[in-house]
């Protein structure tokens, strides 16, 4: 197999990413979601690859299907990505794209703008003849950052008529590409009691914060170091003055796992405190707000890690395959039974902070990474 090595501008790649680094794309600023999308669009197009968007909802931005291959029933492969970051409006005005030395700074710079635009790197200088063999699906969706609300059926379906899924989150800073995900919940958790006068009429009320703390301690008596199911109630709030009893109290929770039948074991554990309350009198209401499946490799995601492992030989790429903690869309498709794999944006890190880096000699190589496995599918 012949990867074509057309020379790579560094200079050109990073006059590329500005824009995409220069401009407020959270995903509850769409307009901004919206600008990235324009510009991939401008880019997939003059390379000739037909886009579609899609506006799945007013409160988000759009989402993008390219493809080379306009009408499929199946793709070979789909990459995907996200336009979104976490940052609020007013970050990208003062933290611009910023380089010194051998890294690269700004909102979104390795999670995941480099990763958007390496993919399309990777295919407008892919072997034509290599390039003609496959069906490619490109997605990139608007709302990863809040667990993909909005798009996640879209991702799902269309993996499901995709031969594999290939996520272009960054590499580790080491190198390490990632083949299983935790799954991850979000759960706001209400407390409904009954308020009195603390000093007259103690007796009377049902505090919301007492039913609040007994669940702060049976929420820690379900975390199992040694599976990784891991819950932690990280905000509180209730009450309205110390002489009150308070008749409402509030907390978010946390939930990591790798096993999705314990999360399933969670889920039932809440449900069931929440149909009895510790206190008599109280209601408790409990809202799953977020949900991300775990991603475990199956014999078929093997399959693609020896297919990914043979491609970095070649490319003279070592690496390691991590299993990680935090969540992506990756975790939606991998649960859907179609082989899953992560990773494959340049290397980078310090995510979802001001810290956020991007390794600057690690974009070629990895774009060439990509052309490589993407050549071993085309075969």
């Amino acid at each position: 197999m012949t990867v074509v090595k057309s020379p790579f501008s560094l200079d050109s790649y990073l006059a590329d990413l500005a824009p995409l680094i220069n401009l407020d794309c959270g995903t509850r600023t769409p307009a901004g979601v919206a600008k990235v999308a324009d510009i991939m669009t401008e880019k997939y197009e003059a390379i000739g690859w037909q886009v579609t968007r899609h506006q799945f909802a007013p409160e988000c931005g759009p989402c993008l299907e390219i493809t080379n291959a306009p009408g499929a029933d199946h793709y070979d492969v789909m990459l995907c990505g996200h336009m979104d970051t976490v940052f609020p409006e007013g970050t990208a005005a003062k933290r611009p794209l910023k380089i010194e030395g051998n890294q690269s700074f700004g909102p979104g710079v390795s999670d995941m703008k480099s990763g958007l635009l390496s993919i399309w790197y990777a295919l407008k200088e892919m072997n034509p003849a290599l390039l003609a063999k496959l069906k490619v699906l490109v997605c990139y969706n608007c709302d990863e950052e809040v667990g993909s609300p909005w798009s996640k059926d879209w991702l799902v379906e269309r993996a499901k008529r995709s031969g594999c899924v290939l996520v272009a989150e960054a590499a580790r800073p080491n190198g390490d590409l990632i083949s299983a995900r935790k799954g991850n919940a979000k759960y706001r958790i209400t407390f409904h009691g009954k308020a009195s006068h603390a000093g007259s009429a103690l007796t009377e009320g049902v505090s919301a914060i007492t039913e609040l703390a007994h669940w702060v301690l049976a929420i820690n008596e379900q975390v199992n170091m040694t599976t990784g199911t891991t819950m932690n109630v990280g905000v509180v709030q209730g009450g309205t003055g110390v002489n009150v009893v308070p008749d409402f109290a509030e907390a978010i929770v946390d939930l990591r796992f790798w096993s999705n039948e314990e999360a399933r074991a969670v889920q039932d554990r809440l449900t069931f405190m929440a149909n009895n309350p510790f206190l008599v009198g109280c209601r408790v209401e409990v809202d799953r707000q977020t949900f991300k499946p775990a991603m475990r490799p199956s014999g078929d995601t093997e399959a693609l890690m020896a297919l990914v492992d043979s491609a970095a030989k070649e490319e003279g790429i070592t690496f390691n395959w991590l299993e990680a903690g935090g969540g992506s869309d990756a975790n939606f498709t991998a649960a859907a039974g179609v082989p899953s794999l992560d990773g494959f944006g340049p290397m980078g890190g310090g995510f979802h902070s001001d810290a956020e880096f991007l390794l600057l000699d690690s974009i070629e190589p990895r774009i060439r990474l990509l052309q490589r496995v993407l050549g071993k599918l085309a075969k």
